[in-house]
């Protein structure tokens, strides 16, 4: 692991040196753009070798072979010049034909991105460094993976990008709890970058077994990001996860009238964290029927999903508390789920899992739809023994789901797993913000002497100033 992991700081070495890059965020979009450029041109030649007729939706001189592979080419000046007055500007304008989904894709990517280094001879260093990776080698590949998902998860730690990270523990248990199978339609419609996605595809492809299913596979993973740097960097995850043609919309998924959403847009499953806390760009609530209208992003995303999935659909997702209670709008959103979709179980987590950028309290909600919600199941997620709270570097792992894992297809109520019937939610006004009945809680045998006579001694100190305020009032 070393190898890439060594050339990956190497580079982010080399990017401190260099005047015009200032802060994490910067130097993920830089190495970003680098890496997916590097990718592409790999990928490419791979395909040019299997199909003699593939031609590059990147024009020839915009190829990475073409001006970066060279470890003596264009250096100094030149090479801001050639990059900041060639390469980004017709990348940003690329004449594309309407099917070239590649081409799309290459031109959003460019459009939201930007190249921040200033010094030529620091970027050819950086670019040096970069070709000693080789991303159709699948040894290299295998590590990229993680060496990558470090990078999200160090960019998920700067407080004002952390929505793009989910950790992996949690995207892993919701996939696995949702289980999809090879031919359902996966989508995470507020993707970021795209760790469900991944998940799921880590699970399809143990059911491939030729070449149709690999195609399956290929074409049964969608997503949408609206950012432009989760955005890239979801479509590096999916190339480098063997994904050739990433079908990530780069559009905010609420920009989209409810209504037009038709059966053939429908897919199988969701698995998603809906940004929350978050307030809707302007007039997107529009597109959804007044009653539902809100500025809170996470009530209208549960609208969506439920507009979006097919009858029979199955979802996994992250849910603040705030979603699960309130009146108004959000009590209208929280009925409609629960008419129109089997919300089978609550998995109620600690406040940390998503520290240290967020702190509150969030759930994972899976239901299906089609079928109305006759009971829920919650089931209280604590931390391990010895744990205050998950941070960075301590923090929630997939085995920690065994038990809940166990629990799952053999039910029962004990200490951290409760049934709560529909009728009682519906007393509540669809309030889902149900506390553990069951929590034991160790009841304090006080000392009623020692209490008496500390209230005693409280009292006696309370009377002498009173006194004293007395005497000097006087």
């Amino acid at each position: 692991m070393s190898n890439i992991g060594g050339v990956i700081k190497s580079i982010r070495d080399i990017f401190r040196k260099d005047p015009g890059l200032s802060g994490d965020a910067q130097r993920i979009e830089q190495l970003g753009w680098m890496i997916f450029l590097k990718l592409f041109d790999d990928k490419d030649k791979e395909k040019e070798i299997l199909d003699l007729k593939y031609k590059s939706p990147i024009p020839s001189e915009l190829q990475w072979r073409n001006w970066a592979e060279d470890d003596e080419g264009i250096t100094g000046d030149e090479l801001i010049n050639f990059v900041n007055n060639k390469l980004f500007p017709t990348l940003k304008e690329l004449q594309v034909g309407h099917d070239d989904k590649l081409g799309v894709i290459i031109r959003n990517i460019f459009d939201g991105t930007n190249n921040y280094m200033k010094s030529g001879t620091t970027f050819r260093q950086a670019i040096n460094k970069l070709n000693e990776i080789d991303f159709n080698s699948s040894k290299e590949h295998h590590i990229f993976n993680a060496i990558y998902e470090d990078i999200l998860q160090g960019l998920a730690t700067k407080k004002d990008t952390g929505e793009f990270y989910t950790p992996r523990a949690v995207t892993q248990f919701i996939v696995d709890m949702v289980n999809p199978q090879l031919g359902e339609k996966i989508c995470d419609p507020a993707c970021g970058t795209a760790g469900f996605l991944v998940c799921a595809i880590e699970n399809l492809r143990k059911q491939v077994k030729n070449v149709t299913d690999r195609k399956t596979l290929q074409e049964d993973i969608v997503g949408t990001e609206l950012k432009p740097l989760p955005f890239m960097l979801s479509v590096v995850n999916l190339i480098t996860h063997d994904i050739e043609i990433p079908q990530i919309e780069n559009t905010d998924a609420l920009s989209r009238e409810l209504t037009s959403i038709k059966q053939k847009d429908r897919v199988d499953i969701i698995v998603a964290n809906p940004p929350f806390g978050g307030v809707v760009g302007d007039g997107m609530e529009t597109n959804f029927p007044l009653n539902y209208r809100t500025k809170e992003s996470a009530d209208l995303f549960l609208i969506l999903f439920i507009q979006l999935l097919k009858d029979g659909g199955r979802a996994g997702i992250v849910l603040p508390d705030g979603s699960l209670t309130g009146e108004g709008v959000k009590q209208r959103v929280r009925q409609k789920l629960l008419e129109d979709c089997n919300v089978h179980t609550i998995v109620r987590l600690p406040q940390s899992v998503f520290a240290p950028y967020a702190t509150v309290n969030t759930n994972l909600i899976f239901f299906e739809k089609g079928k109305q919600t006759k009971e829920i199941w919650y089931y209280e997620h604590s931390l391990p023994e010895g744990y205050k709270a998950y941070s960075k570097t301590k923090p929630i792992r997939i085995e920690e789901f065994n038990d809940i894992k166990e629990w799952w297809f053999n039910r029962t109520e004990s200490e951290i797993a409760w049934k709560v019937p529909i009728e009682t939610i519906i007393e509540r006004n669809y309030d889902l913000d149900i506390k553990n009945p069951n929590k034991v809680v160790e009841e304090v045998i006080y000392d009623r002497k020692a209490i008496i006579s500390k209230i005693e001694k409280n009292q006696a100190k309370i009377t002498d100033i009173l006194n004293d305020l007395k005497a000097l009032a006087q």
